[in-house]
């Protein structure tokens, strides 16, 4: 372990992956013995998106929140094949070696949620529970194109203020109750502050590379769902989300046996887990998991 920083209620720490990256990840420690959690963000997200878990569930379980590689303070790939799920779950492997951490239940919003899929799928040993946030096995092509649209554009900004307004011109149906206030915290989940004073995204525009812009189902991907059968597992879906449509989110439902499905209202692609439904339904997936 290098470079470890006492921030807040937790600690920057970082592992290595096998083409010698630097990857970073938040580790809120705890003493309990009940399973960690493993969050795992969206395609242009990082740690920052589940830090108020690390607050609400501060000493009840340990918590890491992975920074992907090319997001955050973790490395940027000089290869952009390596932005893939499949590389992500080997990523995450090695941390769980690095740490000793012989398996946790896993939180994976929309990308982090394919990653969990293919992790259950190659390594289900490792996997003791799961949150699939806004995603599944079938992917809608209206999302896709949505996303297809903005990943990858590295605008700047001169204010927090400027890049709230920005987010909030293009996803105000996203989330329609939000207020300035709101767009700004979002904002910062996004962005940081560069050197030179500008607000910019936070993730290598490199990503956009690989990224698939077809939709449709996979058969492979509704395959790995079959290491869901006996998980216990929590599928939340945004209730207007153009990603995920609510047949997908049945039919998944449909070949668990501990699973449960809870649709966040007023909400799009993808729920932030900080909403009350959303707080609550991880509540009882942590019980069922324990």
């Amino acid at each position: 372990m290098t470079n470890m920083t006492e921030v807040k209620n937790y600690q920057d720490q970082f592992w290595q992956s096998e083409d010698d990256l630097n990857l970073h990840y938040r580790d809120y420690s705890s003493n309990s013995t009940k399973t960690p959690i493993i969050c795992v963000p969206g395609l242009t997200r990082n740690s920052r998106d589940f830090e108020h878990l690390g607050t609400l569930l501060r000493g009840d379980r340990r918590i890491i929140m992975v920074n992907l590689r090319g997001r955050g303070q973790s490395d940027y790939s000089k290869d952009s094949t390596t932005y893939n799920p499949k590389t992500y779950v080997a990523d995450i492997v090695r941390l769980m070696d690095e740490i000793d951490l012989p398996k946790a239940v896993f939180f994976g919003t929309s990308l982090g949620g394919i990653v969990t899929m293919l992790m259950a799928s190659m390594h289900s040993g490792r996997v003791a529970g799961a949150l699939l946030n806004d995603i599944g096995p079938e992917i809608d092509q209206r999302g896709l194109d949505r996303i297809g649209e903005y990943v990858g554009q590295g605008r700047s900004f001169d204010t927090w203020a400027h890049a709230a307004r920005d987010l909030a011109e293009s996803s105000a149906s996203i989330f329609p109750d939000y207020t300035l206030k709101d767009w700004i915290s979002f904002a910062k989940k996004l962005y940081r502050m560069n050197s030179s004073g500008r607000i910019k995204l936070d993730y290598d525009m490199k990503i956009s590379e690989p990224f698939d812009r077809k939709g449709n189902g996979s058969d492979a991907m509704w395959r790995a769902l079959e290491a869901f059968k006996d998980l216990p597992t929590l599928i939340l879906r945004g209730e207007t989300s153009d990603l995920f449509s609510e047949a997908t989110a049945t039919k998944m439902l449909g070949m668990m046996q501990n699973g449960e499905l809870v649709t966040i209202p007023r909400v799009g692609h993808a729920p932030t887990l900080e909403e009350p439904q959303s707080l609550d339904a991880i509540a009882a997936l942590l019980q069922r998991v324990e």
